[in-house]
């Protein structure tokens, strides 16, 4: 079938309305009638060649939420109607070890991105700024109820990205957490780390967002711009999740870990980052990376949100303002997720 998608036709151009080609429905997949969609950093640094060659034209989003319209025969997990969603991969081989253990976005062969990436039978997968997607559906994800669409929809990829390090680190009561950045990313991490009850500072490069940060969930803020920043938090935290994609003076935030802490990347700058080694051994830290999580702890972080009433900040825009909106994130001008209505691409 043939949809309606806003595409980037080439790397730095604006992105235009055009129509795809969205596969027949196979025993295994899911047709569904998107209604919403996230624009997150990534798919600005994927349209503009910011982390490489793409295979123009490239329909972005991959935080996705809308109803299913139909599936195939040998579905048994979703139904016509079901509210779904889905995130930042639609495949991956299933047999490696990493598949096996829930850790899909880490397969070893390669893990399908939801756009501009090749699928097994070889097509070009296309994302979520259009009408409808078909997803294997393996990778379709129930959405609870209690979580709007919009505020759902940056779940996804936002969602999962801070919860995935917040979980896997240990994050909860008696944990100190500091969170880099309050943007797309960093706003959920700070909602979900007070959700799990750690006790969670805010590491902004002013105090411009201070208001929110604490409105968030967050027990302190600093201005990392502050030098004395530095040297009053030396040693006190047990994580620091870094949601920035630009390059950080990773010394610098190492010093902030307590013995055993860990520092943890999310954000992606294009730019290689550097670090001291004494920075690590002179305390027993750790400077780690962490991508999204598997489809089982995304489906976790989902009905987490709900039980805790959690969904992204969102401002919901037509699709034809979504050149103006990559504009204003890469200006810090949105709090703190711009989502796109797909019923406007009708």
């Amino acid at each position: 079938m043939r949809v309606n998608a806003y595409a980037a036709p080439a790397a730095g151009r604006p992105l235009a309305p055009t129509t795809i080609e969205r596969r027949d429905v196979g025993p295994d997949d899911v047709l569904i009638e998107i209604t919403h969609a996230g624009i997150c950093h990534s798919d600005i640094h994927t349209v503009n060649g910011d982390w490489g060659p793409q295979p123009f034209p490239v329909v972005p989003g991959h935080e996705i939420v809308g109803t299913v319209a139909e599936v195939g025969d040998e579905v048994t997990t979703h139904r016509v109607g079901d509210r779904v969603g889905v995130g930042c991969m639609v495949n991956s081989c299933g047999r490696c070890a990493n598949c096996r253990n829930g850790d899909e976005q880490y397969c070893l062969n390669g893990m399908v991105g939801t756009y501009a990436a090749t699928d097994r039978d070889g097509t070009t997968t296309q994302g979520g700024y259009s009408t409808h997607v078909v997803v294997d559906a393996g990778f379709v994800l129930r959405v609870p109820d209690g979580i709007d669409s919009a505020a759902a929809a940056p779940l996804l990829c936002a969602g999962i990205t801070t919860y995935s390090p917040l979980r896997h680190w240990g994050a909860g009561p008696g944990t100190k957490v500091a969170v880099v950045g309050l943007g797309g990313l960093g706003h959920m991490g700070v909602k979900l780390a007070h959700a799990m009850g750690a006790e969670v500072t805010v590491l902004s490069q002013s105090l411009k967002k201070q208001e929110d940060g604490l409105r968030l969930g967050a027990d302190s803020y600093f201005a990392t711009s502050d030098p004395d920043t530095f040297t009053e938090l030396a040693g006190r935290f047990d994580l620091v999740v870094n949601t920035v994609s630009a390059p950080i003076d990773v010394d610098a935030y190492l010093s902030l870990l307590a013995v055993g802490g860990a520092l943890v990347n999310v954000g992606a700058p294009a730019e290689p980052l550097s670090l001291n080694v004494f920075s690590l051994i002179g305390g027993r830290r750790s400077y780690a990376g962490s991508m999204i999580g598997g489809i089982a702890e995304t489906q976790e972080m989902l009905d987490f949100c709900a039980e805790h009433g959690i969904g992204a900040e969102v401002e919901v825009i037509a699709a034809d303002a979504v050149n103006e909106a990559y504009e204003r994130v890469l200006a810090s001008d949105v709090r703190y997720r711009f989502v796109i209505e797909t019923a406007t691409l009708r």
